[in-house]
């Protein structure tokens, strides 16, 4: 029997906590004493630099015990309501045992999650091929697949049962997916047997920062701890540079999960992989052996992932969870993803206005505010960054006559808040961009000091749900001054600033600070409101700051006294009106609309059949609904249907169907477990129309017809 160590100088209510670790009978891991200064140090770095100025109280000590049991536990798969009982305990004490940077009830409660997890995995693997053999696939009965409204288990007895459930939605999987029957046992085994070599790996380090993220995501969603791996992978993101296949990685379950793509990241130039896959397997080569890494942690699939560029990588991957019986093997060349590969780039749109004019539009594609801080440093001319490029842009697009212009900034995840303050000054003459405040309430304003030349012609600015921070000042800048109309759907509603602090131990990244458009409103949970919605491709439910918990409210301050340059002033009611009119016929955006309501009833289910007679109705029901839809759309142009969408070219518009564009959560800025070394932001290029950046230009080209004059189409300063 264990015995306690030594502990002088220790007061009553660490002794207390530490008996209660001791009590338990496992050492399996342990606080270190850097640890527990890093924890006194977070403490007060959040109290004393967060901006809401939260204190560490009892009330918050609730909710870090409920938020850490919901990181350990999160499907409600190995505690019982006995161990939430007894963790109920340090309901009101967590806050005091933190400033004395005490840790032990953080790894009582790990370890009797660890304990837990080796127990089930063995006794699975143990009984694994009697429990596949007693499966019994013609019964009704369904899994879960939200784990919110669950209630704890009563009784070993309801977790026993849970976890049938579970390897029988597994088997089903596999049989489906077409797997020899003699090799479905096999798989599964080592499946769990890879959980369970990798428990033994867990160190106080991953303890540590699951603990220490339970309760900064209480201040607010992109408040986090760094553990240091963390803050090494998360340097290698700020360079954007580094090899590897260009995605963001993060946990889902027992998944690996793609949350979104590098724009010309190597993934997103070979055009398989897509946001909301799930990576079930690894292979090296052309050739290797796929290695199962479902049930594996993160940091060690991107190890597999990652590697000298120019060679490749396979993944096995399956669309989502409600596609279990579906996969495929997608082979990636791994390179370096560079900042000059995400560069913005244009094109041109030839349009056609009300009135049947021919005109051209002008497209900017910006993938994020990005700046090469370091060649700026070194006096190089030539530094790289977004307002540089754009500026060179439309002076080329200038020359090939363009009319008007739309700026894309879809999926744009942000970047340098320099950036988006000069990249407004390419459209105004000047005036203030953006208003800061501090968590001390101090506001500050920066933009544009200097009248100098700008672009005085239309602008269209195209958002969507992952167009965040720094894109959403520079989106609601040119909505304020009236230089810009505003497309598409709702912004993110990130609206405040991080600054990243040395900690004894790791990193912490901490709000200190709220961006407000010179409205006075502010960007954040809200987000920038577009003057002309486009149907929304993400779930806000879903992705989007008010998606997240504990995101800080929507508020106002004092505008800012700025010019009204009035380009769209009673435009906007007639300019709906044509793009209702002309998307309602357009047989692309008809099917844009019909893939999005699928996909929200797809969002809709909260189980999963467990009867392989349901489970393929289930899947035949969502082809069938696939192949109606884009049928309807061939039928409106005039082409020929399709029988199946697994013949010929029906092939890839399967695999678009399976996915119904499913896409991120959010941003990564909220502490998720992800591969920071992969980010970046991107939806998926098709060979299919981009009908929403269409559209875009044709309510540009609408705009010209409408307007009295021809707008000046030069870089000229008015005086």
């Amino acid at each position: 029997m264990p015995t306690l160590p030594p502990c002088p100088g220790r007061s009553l209510i660490r002794v207390i906590a530490l008996c209660a670790l001791w009590a338990t009978h496992s050492w399996a891991l342990t606080p270190s004493s850097i640890q527990g200064e890093t924890l006194v140090k977070l403490i007060d770095t959040l109290e004393e630099r967060h901006y809401e100025k939260r204190s560490y109280d009892d009330v918050l000590s609730a909710l870090h015990l409920n938020a850490y049991i919901e990181s350990l536990d999160p499907q409600k798969m190995f505690f019982t309501a006995a161990d939430i009982e007894d963790f109920g305990r340090y309901r009101s004490t967590l806050d005091d045992l933190g400033r004395e940077g005490e840790l032990a009830p953080a790894f009582m409660m790990f370890n009797r999650y660890q304990t837990a997890l080796k127990a089930r995995l063995e006794s699975i693997l143990d009984t694994m091929q009697e429990q596949v053999d007693g499966f019994d696939f013609t019964v009704d009965e369904y899994l879960p697949l939200d784990s919110e409204d669950l209630a704890w288990a009563e009784s070993a007895a309801v977790l026993d049962d849970r976890w049938r459930k579970r390897l029988k939605s597994q088997v089903l999987s596999l049989r489906l997916a077409d797997k020899a029957p003699e090799d479905i046992v096999p798989t599964l085994e080592r499946r769990y047997k890879n959980q369970l070599n990798r428990l033994d790996q867990y160190n106080e380090r991953d303890v540590f920062a699951v603990y220490a993220n339970s309760l900064t995501e209480l201040y607010d969603p992109h408040t986090s701890y760094f553990s240091p791996r963390r803050a090494e992978n998360f340097d290698i993101n700020m360079s954007l540079s580094f090899d590897g296949i260009g995605a963001v990685l993060q946990v889902d379950d027992e998944f690996t999960k793609v949350v979104r793509l590098v724009p010309a990241g190597p993934a997103d130039k070979q055009g398989v992989l897509r946001p909301s896959d799930l990576i079930i397997g690894v292979g090296q080569g052309d050739d290797g052996a796929i290695e199962d890494v479902i049930g594996w942690r993160l940091d060690e699939v991107v190890d597999l992932i990652r590697g000298p560029r120019e060679t490749t990588v396979r993944l096995e991957v399956i669309p989502d969870k409600g596609k279990m019986d579906q996969r495929h093997v997608i082979a990636i060349e791994r390179n370096q993803v560079k900042l000059e590969e995400q560069a913005a780039k244009s094109q041109i749109l030839d349009m056609e206005d009300a009135d049947g004019t021919n005109r051209k539009i002008g497209v900017i594609e910006i993938p994020a505010f990005y700046i090469d801080f370091a060649a700026l440093r070194r006096g190089d001319k030539d530094y790289k960054s977004t307002t540089r490029d754009v500026s060179r842009l439309i002076d080329e697009l200038k020359e090939k006559d363009i009319e008007g212009l739309v700026i894309d900034l879809r999926n744009n995840g942000g970047g340098s808040l320099q950036e988006a303050n000069d990249l407004t000054g390419l459209f105004i003459e000047y005036g203030p961009t953006v208003q800061i405040r501090s968590a001390e309430r101090r506001v500050w304003r920066d933009g544009k000091r200097q009248r100098s030349a700008y672009y005085t012609g239309p602008v269209a600015v195209l958002i969507n749900r992952l167009s965040a921070s720094a894109s959403e000042i520079f989106a609601g800048a040119l909505q304020d001054y009236g230089r810009g109309i505003v497309i598409g759907d709702r912004s993110f509603g990130k609206g405040t600033v991080q600054t990243l602090l040395d900690l004894p131990e790791g990193q912490l990244k901490v709000t200190e600070s709220k961006f407000y458009r010179i409205s006075g409103d502010s960007t954040q949970h809200r987000g920038v409101v577009p003057d002309i919605p486009f149907p929304s491709l993400f779930d806000e439910q879903e992705i989007g700051e008010s998606a997240l918990d504990y995101a800080l409210s929507w508020d106002q301050i004092s505008p800012v006294r700025h010019r009204d340059y009035g380009l769209f002033d009673g435009l906007v009611p007639t300019l709906k009106k044509l793009h209702l009119d002309r998307s309602s016929a357009d047989p692309d955006f008809v099917y844009l609309l019909d893939q999005v309501t699928m996909s929200a009833e797809t969002r809709g289910m909260t189980s999963l059949p467990l009867n392989e007679e349901a489970r393929l109705e289930l899947r035949e029901s969502q082809e069938a609904k696939a192949l109606g839809i884009e049928n309807k759309r061939r039928a409106s142009k005039g082409e020929e249907p399709l029988a199946s969408l697994r013949d010929g070219d029906g092939e890839d518009m399967l695999a678009e169907a399976q996915e119904n564009i499913e896409s991120l959560s959010s941003p990564d800025e909220n502490g998720n477990d992800t591969d920071l070394d992969l980010s970046g932001t991107a939806e998926q290029e098709s060979e299919e129309p981009d009908v929403l950046l269409l559209e875009a230009g044709r309510i540009i080209a609408d705009v010209l017809a409408l307007l009295p004059a021809p707008p000046e189409q030069t870089l000229t300063a008015k005086r």
